[in-house]
């Protein structure tokens, strides 16, 4: 199997090193970088010393996506950024190319119906990097869920916080992707895995209002605080959904609370544990993860994807679910802005 990867930053070199891992020699793997000598980031997030990505990895780095695609891979790992996910999805998928994007799937709605139709006409499958959804709190919770533990759902409250300029200390915050407007960025659309799950337990919001923007001291151009409070469905009745989302907090918190008619559940996702309390306050269930490794999530996710273009049963994000969990994100951006109610249509 021959694998491209567009672009080598901290997510792209993890998506590597687990693609050696799981496949060690028994695929091609190659790469897209417009830079000549590559700095080797660790699983932290450091950089090694001494050693470049191509000497390490004995890795090409192709210049350029025409490049890249012109050596026919079979699969593409969109690691760029967000605001490039979509452009180069589209030029792989008419190469005949399987793709794997990384979350969001774009900034904005350009093209995505186009991207789409590319697929199906094609046939190749195309799935969004949304790696929360294997995490042992999460599966957990969607099953508690499901099987009525709670009873009926009342009110969830979710939370990510964490401090924007330790996410890649290798580099200018004030570079990234996240932090800038014209590579997609923003607090909304970087930390949009909690919006997928939402979406993954709960189905898509009827409304969707935000507030916040840019309100700290960080030098940026796009929102790194946000409140945003949904309505869902629901099977009885709706119910509300608040979501808060920053670049500030330290330390970093995230975290989930569902509240039902017959309990409530607790999650802490950054000391892995889950909590289950019955109608009088009782604590029923409480498991805990000591020995969980975020990259496991990566791992499984991968291995699924390339599981999946053999034909083989899978389990992931299609560009269907990426595109409902954008056009969440992208309401609650629009709400921020106008200071409106979004209504979003099925």
């Amino acid at each position: 199997m021959k694998i491209l990867i567009a672009g080598l930053g901290g997510i792209g070199q993890r998506h590597l090193r687990n693609l050696v891992t799981i496949l060690g020699g028994s695929s091609d793997i190659r790469a897209v970088d417009p830079r000549v000598n590559i700095p080797v980031l660790t699983d932290k997030l450091q950089v090694e010393d001494g050693a470049t990505l191509q000497d390490k990895y004995g890795l090409h780095v192709y210049p350029d996506l025409d490049a890249g695609i012109a050596w026919h891979p079979d699969a593409v790992f969109v690691c760029n950024p967000t605001s490039m996910h979509v452009p180069t999805a589209l030029q792989a998928v008419r190469a005949g190319c399987h793709v794997f994007i990384e979350k969001p799937l774009s900034h904005n709605m350009n093209d995505v119906d186009g991207l789409l139709q590319e697929a199906e006409k094609a046939h190749r499958r195309i799935v969004v990097g949304y790696q929360m959804r294997f995490h042992p709190c999460l599966i957990r919770l969607k099953e508690l869920i499901g099987s009525g533990k709670i009873g009926n759902i009342l009110s969830v409250r979710a939370e990510i916080g964490e401090y924007l300029p330790g996410w890649h200390t290798y580099e200018d915050y004030r570079q990234m992707y996240a932090s800038r407007q014209d590579l997609g960025g923003g607090v909304i659309l970087s930390q949009i895995h909690e919006m997928d799950y939402l979406y993954w337990l709960f189905g898509l919001p009827n409304t969707i209002y935000a507030l916040g923007g840019q309100l700290s001291r960080l030098e940026l151009d796009v929102e790194d605080t946000a409140e945003v409070l949904m309505e869902f469905p629901g099977e009885q009745q709706p119910f509300p959904v608040s979501l808060h989302v920053d670049y500030i907090q330290r330390p970093p918190s995230r975290s989930c609370k569902v509240l039902g008619d017959a309990g409530m559940i607790c999650l802490d996702l950054v000391n892995p544990a889950i909590t289950v309390y019955d109608e009088n306050g009782i604590q029923v269930e409480s498991l805990s993860y000591p020995d969980f490794q975020r990259n496991e999530m990566f791992l499984v996710e991968a291995s699924a994807f390339l599981a999946g273009i053999k034909g083989q049963a899978e389990s992931l994000v299609g560009l269907q679910d990426g595109i409902q969990s954008l056009r969440m994100a992208l309401a609650a951006r629009e709400s921020l802005a106008s200071g409106r109610v979004i209504r979003l249509e099925r």
